[in-house]
C-alpha cells in the first residue's frame, strides 16, 4: 500500500504551501537520536542529522519530553498511507527553544514550550479563527487533497499524507512557524502537565465540546485509551450524568472505574453493545456517543475478510453502534483517527432517527490549549497526570511501540526523556521515576504502574 499511495502522490506532484519539511543540516556537525519508521511494525532508534533554522519563522527546540500516542499505532502497523523509510515519527513533544529564525519575535532561547502537533501558517482564514488544523498553507499532500476534496495541515510525524514533516520522538525538532505553534509553559508547572496540550488534551475535550455533551446526558464512550478516559472526565466535567466507558481490556476497564467512577463495558463479554446499553439507561438509549477507538481492528469475519483483501481501509462497526445505541435526535462523535473508506454503515439508522453525525475532525489545538493550560490545569480542576504510568528513556521507544500495541496491562500513558530532559526539563510530583520497558514486564507479562496518582 505504501508503494502504490507514493507513486500516486509522486504522479499528482505536491501542492504549494508556505512552509516546507524539508530543513537545512550541517552535514560534518552532530547527530541526534530519533526514532524512525521502516515498515510494518519496525520502528528504530537512528542517529539523524540535527536541523537547523531552514526559513525564517523556524524554531529548533531541545526536546526534554515526548510520548507515544494511540495514532501513532496506525502508522506502526502501516494503516496510514504514503510512510516512508527513514520518517522520524512523533507528534507530541515538549522542550526548550535552543535556536529562532530571524522572524521569531515572541520567543527566546532556553524558554520552555510545548508544540501543537499541527503545524499552522498562523494567517490563512482558519488561522485566523484558531482552527490550526484545517490550515490551508502547510500541507502538500495531492493525495488527501484527490482523497478528501481539502487538505488538512501539516502535522509533525505522521506520514507525507500530513505533509512529510519530521516528528518529535528525537532529541531536535524543527518547528516551522515556530511562533505560533508553540505555547510558553509557566515555571510552575510541570513537564507532565503540559506535555499533554500537544495533542490529547485538546483533542479529548473537543470531541466533547464539538459533540456537543450538555449537563444531565448520558454519554457512551468508546476505547478507553488515555484519549477515551480524558473525554470521560471532560463529559464529567461538563455536567453529564452518567458516562459509561466501552472497551475489551480489562486493565483498562478497571482504571477508567478506579480513577474516574464510571461505568464499563467488556465488549469481549457483551459482543452486543447498543442491547447492553440499553440495558444499563433503558430504551431511550445515550444522549451522546463519541468513537475514540481505532479503526483498525475489526471485531467481525466479514470486516476482517474485506479488510485482508483491501475492500474497505477502514471499520464502520463501532460507528453502527453507536448509531444503534443512541436516543432518536442523539448525537455520535467521531474523534478517532479514521483515514479512509468503510462498508457497511447503517445510513438508514442514521437518517431515520435523525441522529446528528458529527465528523470531530483533527482538534485544534490552538483554539484549546490557553483556555485548557489556564482555566483547568492551574486551577487545579484537570489534572492530567491522572493517565500517566510509566517513564522512559527515548532509546526504549522501540520495545514501547510494541507493549503499546500489545495493550500490555498495567501501561496506559507514557512519558519519555531524552538527554535534555535532567537539565532542562521539569519533572513533577506526578511524574513516574524513569525505567525500562524490559524491567516492568513481569513474569505474567504485566507493566507494573509507576505511577504516583
Amino acid at each position: 500500500m505504501q508503494t502504490a499511495a507514493n507513486a500516486f502522490q509522486s504522479y499528482l506532484g505536491n501542492v504549494g504551501t508556505d512552509v516546507h519539511p524539508e530543513f537545512e543540516t550541517n552535514p560534518s556537525g552532530p547527530t541526534m537520536k530519533a526514532l524512525a519508521w521502516f515498515g510494518n511494525q519496525d520502528v528504530r532508534i537512528v542517529n539523524a542529522p540535527i536541523p537547523a533554522i531552514t526559513e525564517p519563522d523556524d524554531v529548533i527546540l531541545k526536546v526534554t519530553a515526548s510520548t507515544i500516542c494511540g495514532s501513532d499505532l496506525h502508522l506502526y502497523h502501516g494503516e496510514i498511507m504514503t510512510m516512508q523509510k527513514g520518517d522520524i515519527l512523533g507528534h507530541e513533544f515538549m522542550g526548550v527553544v535552543d535556536k529562532v529564525g530571524p522572524n521569531v519575535k515572541n520567543l527566546s532561547p532556553g524558554q520552555r514550550v510545548v508544540a501543537s502537533f499541527q503545524i499552522a501558517c498562523g494567517e490563512c482564514e482558519f488561522c485566523q479563527k484558531k482552527l490550526s488544523s484545517m490550515c490551508d498553507r502547510t500541507n502538500n499532500s495531492s493525495l488527501q487533497q484527490f482523497m478528501y476534496g481539502t487538505r488538512d495541515a501539516g502535522f509533525f510525524g505522521y506520514s507525507h499524507i500530513t505533509g512529510g514533516y519530521a516528528g518529535g520522538q528525537a532529541e531536535y525538532v524543527r518547528v516551522p512557524k515556530g511562533n505560533v505553534n508553540l505555547l510558553p509553559i509557566p515555571d510552575n508547572v510541570p513537564d507532565e502537565q503540559a506535555l499533554y496540550l500537544s495533542d490529547i488534551l485538546p483533542t479529548s475535550y473537543h470531541a466533547v465540546v464539538d459533540t456537543g455533551v450538555e449537563k444531565g446526558d448520558t454519554v457512551a464512550i468508546w476505547g478507553l485509551g488515555p484519549i477515551g478516559l480524558y473525554a470521560a472526565k471532560w463529559a464529567q466535567i461538563k455536567g453529564a450524568s452518567r458516562v459509561i466507558g466501552i472497551d475489551r481490556v480489562p486493565f483498562r476497564l478497571n482504571f477508567a472505574q478506579e480513577k474516574l467512577g464510571i461505568e464499563t463495558i467488556n465488549f469481549e463479554e457483551h459482543k452486543d453493545i447498543p442491547k447492553r446499553i440499553r440495558e444499563l439507561v433503558g430504551e431511550k438509549g445515550v444522549d451522546v456517543a463519541i468513537d475514540c477507538g481505532t479503526f483498525h481492528e475489526p471485531k467481525s469475519l466479514a470486516h476482517k475478510v474485506q479488510k485482508f483483501l483491501m475492500l474497505e481501509t477502514d471499520v464502520p462497526e463501532t460507528l453502527n453502534e453507536m448509531l444503534l445505541s443512541v436516543r432518536k435526535m442523539g448525537r455520535c462523535g467521531i474523534i478517532a483517527a479514521y483515514a479512509g473508506f468503510a462498508n457497511g454503515v447503517n445510513v438508514g439508522a442514521l437518517m431515520e432517527k435523525g441522529v446528528r453525525l458529527i465528523g470531530n475532525g483533527q482538534a485544534s489545538v490552538h483554539l484549546y490549549w490557553k483556555e485548557i493550560l489556564e482555566e483547568f490545569i492551574l486551577s487545579g480542576t484537570f489534572d492530567p497526570t491522572f493517565v500517566l504510568t510509566h517513564r522512559v528513556p527515548l532509546e526504549d521507544m522501540p520495545a514501547l511501540y510494541k507493549a503499546f500495541d500489545e495493550r500490555v496491562p498495567g501501561l496506559e500513558k507514557v512519558i519519555v526523556d531524552t538527554k535534555f530532559s535532567e537539565e532542562f526539563g521539569k519533572r513533577g510530583k506526578g511524574c513516574p521515576p524513569l525505567s525500562r520497558v524490559e524491567d516492568w514486564k513481569t513474569s505474567t507479562g504485566t507493566a507494573k504502574a509507576q505511577g504516583v496518582n
